[in-house]
């Protein structure tokens, strides 16, 4: 007020009472009263609070919303060992491939290895110069049984040939039967590296998960109106002879082989859990000798999960995908190349074969085993490489009664110091003491990083063949085959030395 007359104050609770006086009895009833509703909302608000909070703990702990709570079990993993960080021998020099090896130096390595302890006198050896003729050799003529060395010869072949950089596709077709149902066609096309859950772009081994693709699938499905369908598959791609004659001689339990499909789940690989990593592993798992119907039995409960009901979801059917189908739904592979270094690394014989298979396709000598095996003879006569004496059983070295002369085994790895012939079939090698089947056959740390090879090993064979960058700078590039080794153990001991000694020359 403006009037000059005394405004009455207030004492916080909205009451207006005498500056100085005391309160009446009705006020203080009013006090007391409005008092007590502030001490219940005080009250009532604490509890909602707290009840926000645990609600919110229990809906991060429950994955209900993004946070670090979780009441979900911890997987108890095995403990792995840690691995020992290498220091290789430092980068002197770019590869000089005028720089020639000594051949003094070369005939002493090869005599070293031919005189070890445990090898034998069924012993091949070649020591190739940069320009392709020998700094060193034994028994070089003689052809023998080159175990999985044979997969060099298969990639050779192959990369230097299909396109390396496309990939597998796996897809779904829709077809409207007669009778009103809707059949879905799982087609592969021969991606055997496939993931049970969503694709994985970090790895090569389950880069296209059946996951993902039964997601996409239902909600391709779900555009369409169709919430139930009947589930096929189409394992057409290989036609029915995938089986090299003899490979089941050394395919025992079924450890090392699994005929060529145009569909599996981690090649077939029967573990009973993941990997910590799918791209590395030393194990031989038996194989599943009915990749494709694994898949589609896989594919069938993601699809599932993804909302669609399988009413065939224990028994796919076989059929072809109808000419001219459009797919409602893909996924990709990685690309050949990376297909092919895991293959090489891994000394996968299935993947081998089936770049066999894919060659022989593609330059239409076939489908089949023995198709696959005169593409790849085909292929390498039109490269000059030298094949006397060369019997292929297979394309990958697992069946017995292939031979091969270490000249061509050698002749295959000089090809990988050349810029630009096939750089997926080098790509793949292994490094000794770092990845690969060669990843415990390095005999000297000083050499570390100096060397690419390829490992082959039967019952009565060991054998490698590779390039090595030498310290002095330059290359050099090898082969070695031993049959019927006296001590096996100490006949691989003796190649390790021998290839680690040639970073010397």
């Amino acid at each position: 007020m403006q009037d000059g007359t005394t405004n009455p104050q207030t004492d916080g609770t909205g009451m207006q009472g005498e500056r100085d006086g005391a309160l009446t009895a009705e006020q203080l009833r009013r006090w007391r009263r409005l008092r007590a509703r502030r001490v219940v909302l005080v009250v009532v608000s604490a509890f909602a609070s707290l009840a926000l909070a645990v609600g919110y703990v229990f809906a991060d702990g429950l994955g209900l919303v993004d946070g670090a709570l979780t009441f979900s079990s911890v997987v108890d993993c095995p403990p792995t060992t840690a691995a020992t960080p290498r220091t290789g021998a430092p980068l002197v020099a770019d590869a000089d491939l005028a720089r020639v090896i000594d051949a003094g130096k070369a005939s002493a390595t090869v005599d070293a290895l031919v005189r070890a302890k445990g090898v034998g006198d069924e012993v091949s050896v070649l020591v190739l110069q940069p320009d392709g003729t020998a700094a060193a050799a034994r028994g070089q003529d003689t052809a023998r049984e080159p175990a999985s060395t044979m997969k060099t010869l298969t990639a050779l072949a192959a990369a230097s040939t299909l396109d390396m950089g496309s990939t597998f596709t796996t897809s779904t077709h829709l077809v409207h039967e007669q009778d009103g149902a809707d059949t879905l066609i799982l087609q592969g096309d021969g991606d055997m590296l496939l993931g049970a859950g969503k694709s994985d772009p970090h790895h090569v081994n389950g880069r296209a998960g059946l996951g993902t693709l039964a997601e996409r699938t239902a909600a391709a499905l779900a555009e369409r109106g169709v919430t139930k369908v009947r589930l096929a598959y189409d394992d057409t791609m290989f036609g029915d002879d995938r089986y090299p004659e003899r490979i089941g001689e050394n395919n025992g339990d079924h450890l090392y082989y699994t005929p060529v499909s145009s569909m599996a789940v981690d090649g077939g690989r029967q573990r009973g859990g993941a990997t910590v990593d799918p791209d590395r592993f030393s194990d031989y798992p038996p194989l599943s000798q009915t990749t494709a119907v694994d898949a589609a039995g896989v594919f069938a409960s993601r699809l599932a999960e993804a909302g669609v009901e399988v009413t065939n979801a224990d028994r796919p059917l076989q059929l072809r995908t109808p000419e001219g189908r459009t797919p409602i739904a893909s996924v990709e592979s990685a690309t050949l190349s990376a297909v092919m270094r895991f293959m090489l690394q891994h000394s996968d014989n299935t993947l081998a074969e089936q770049f066999g298979r894919l060659l022989a396709l593609h330059m239409k000598t076939g489908n089949s085993p023995e198709a696959a095996v005169e593409a790849v003879r085909t292929r390498l006569e039109a490269l000059g490489v030298p094949l006397d004496g060369l019997v292929m059983a297979d394309c990958s070295g697992l069946s017995p009664g292939s031979r091969a002369t270490v000249t061509t085994l050698a002749d295959v790895q000089l090809r990988n110091t050349e810029v630009g012939v096939a750089p997926a079939a080098a790509e793949g090698l292994s490094v000794p003491g770092l990845v690969g089947t060669a990843a415990t056959r390095l005999a000297d740390d000083g050499a570390a990083g100096l060397m690419r090879v390829k490992t082959g090993s039967l019952g009565a064979v060991t054998s490698m063949a590779g390039n090595v960058s030498r310290k002095a700078g330059g290359v050099a590039v090898f082969a070695v085959i031993v049959n019927d080794p006296a001590d096996m153990a100490a006949a691989r001991a003796a190649i390790d030395d021998f290839v680690a000694a040639l970073t010397e020359l």
